[in-house]
């Protein structure tokens, strides 16, 4: 670790920046295993926390956009938190490459870990958002005994089947190999919500990344994709999965293959007709009904739990 630090020298001057250009000493934040820094954020609730709820957020995008839902869950005294994934919103690493899809599972348990730190009582639930999703799931699957529940929204499980014919599968190996910053196309961002408002949001937010993804990102999608189809199996944690019948990003058979898979007892399906993506940031009546779900499921979870209920 020490020689990888010396090449640093002359910056411990100057403060660490974000992408955005703000020293990282004015920000929340932690450094993982490779010495970069992520931005976290924080939701504490007015009272005595009842449980810990980590978010993880989707591929090109950043933890801000779950402020609402963060907002919501502290309501039921839930201490909520999140951090921006390497190469995403205000943490280091070039936008949108992961030279190993695991580093967003050893930072997301090194995250965990740090808040269990300071809250060793508490149950702890795992939220994640589409790649959040695939995170999420590979996260508890490698440490099995650490979570209470899992909430997936519109889970990474299965390949597109635009993006995943064994061709275009070979296609982009081979250019992997070859041309691994090569970008294909970027997220339709029509297809994220049918709420306009929404798109509009997402359109102009300047911490979602609005490029093409890189070749090199999508293998490793692709072999994240089959770690959990191999993982599913071990799954016995509660799990909650939302899924929009009319998602073009996520295909909602992952979710039903998750259901039929993963060997919880306590398993809910709940599936929104003509939704797309982004269910909690879908049309209102949408949104509402999916936070409702999640704070219903996460509250019942905690006083079953018999963890601290201070009302």
């Amino acid at each position: 670790m020490k020689t990888g630090h010396s090449s640093r020298m002359p910056e411990d001057n100057s403060p660490r920046r974000s992408p955005q250009n703000i020293p990282y000493q004015d920000l929340p934040h932690m450094v993982n295993a490779d010495g970069q820094y992520l931005f976290c954020r924080y939701w504490k609730p007015a009272g005595t926390p009842r449980a810990l709820v980590f978010i993880v957020h989707g591929a090109g995008e950043h933890c801000g956009r779950y402020d609402d839902l963060a907002q919501m869950l502290t309501g039921l005294n839930l201490f909520v938190f999140a951090h921006d994934h390497v190469g995403h919103g205000q943490s280091e690493g070039d936008r949108m490459v992961v030279s190993d899809f695991h580093i967003f599972i050893r930072d997301s348990l090194q995250h965990i870990e740090l808040m269990k730190k300071d809250h060793p009582d508490l149950p702890v639930f795992i939220l994640g958002h589409s790649m959040g999703g695939a995170i999420s799931i590979l996260t508890a699957c490698e440490k099995p005994d650490e979570f209470s529940g899992m909430v997936l929204i519109s889970p990474l499980v299965v390949a597109s089947p635009e993006a995943a014919t064994p061709i275009k599968v070979f296609a982009a190996k081979v250019l992997n190999l070859v041309l691994p910053n090569l970008t294909l196309g970027a997220i339709d961002p029509n297809v994220v919500s049918r709420n306009k408002k929404e798109v509009e949001s997402y359109t102009s937010d300047p911490l979602v990344y609005h490029g093409g993804m890189k070749v090199s990102f999508v293998i490793q999608l692709m072999n994240a994709i089959a770690k959990i189809e191999r993982s599913l199996p071990k799954l016995t944690l509660p799990v909650l999965v939302l899924h929009g019948s009319l998602d073009k990003l996520c295909d909602i058979k992952g979710s039903y293959l998750l259901m039929d898979t993963v060997q919880s007892q306590d398993k809910t399906l709940k599936v929104y007709d003509e939704a797309y993506h982004a269910l909690h940031r879908e049309l209102p009546e949408v949104s509402t009904a999916v936070f409702q779900e999640i704070l219903t499921w996460i509250g019942q979870k905690v006083s079953a739990d018999g963890g601290p209920s201070h009302t």
